[in-house]
């Protein structure tokens, strides 16, 4: 499938076919790179109960697990690993928050860039990785039009952070050997993921 480059999961309850826990244990069964906990329309009380129960699991199976939006949440359950919205990053670099002690707890820091400019902020915001996207067709982001490889290939030339293409990517060799091709670290794969 893709065993030449990493795989993230990412999560969306609203589209799991089995009971949330059950859908998270058949996703860390096939041993993701990462699973990103993208539930964020839930509010932080929720967010923070469903995520020590997917960090339970994922620990089970030794899958590391990014928590998503929710920083304060993620340390106070001791997680080190947190995917930001880059406009979020951004108003936590203006209050300097990136530098104080706990947020420097965090070891994996990621974000979501749709442009160039996008990943070269970022990078200079000390993420450690980055998702790019949306790279193919997808139902996610109906009508609008992908950016494409060429657009997955700058963001690749333009930082030295690892960079996983996001939207649209499935089980397909086709598109691994394409996402490989461009430069990218690995992909993000969410419906498949809560199909399993």
């Amino acid at each position: 499938m893709c065993n030449t480059i990493s795989l993230l999961a990412v999560t969306n309850r609203h589209l799991s076919v089995h009971p949330y826990p059950e859908q998270i244990a058949r996703i860390c069964q096939t041993h993701p790179k990462g699973l990103i906990l993208r539930e964020k329309d839930l509010e932080a009380e929720s967010y923070l109960a469903l995520a020590a129960q997917v960090l339970d699991i994922c620990h089970k199976y030794d899958v590391p697990c990014i928590l998503h939006t929710f920083w304060k949440e993620a340390i106070a359950l001791g997680c080190t690993s947190i995917h930001l919205p880059l406009p979020l990053l951004r108003r936590l670099s203006e209050k300097g928050i990136l530098s104080s002690p706990e947020f420097t707890s965090f070891t994996v820091l990621g974000t979501s860039v749709h442009s160039v400019a996008e990943a070269r902020e970022a990078e200079h915001l000390g993420v450690t990785y980055l998702t790019a996207g949306h790279i193919y067709v997808t139902d996610c982001k109906k009508g609008l039009a992908p950016r494409g490889l060429h657009f997955l290939q700058e963001v690749c030339k333009s930082v030295s952070v690892p960079v996983y293409g996001i939207g649209g990517i499935k089980f397909d060799p086709v598109q691994w050997q394409e996402l490989q091709s461009a430069g990218a670290t690995g992909g993000c794969i969410m419906s498949g993921m809560m199909e399993l």
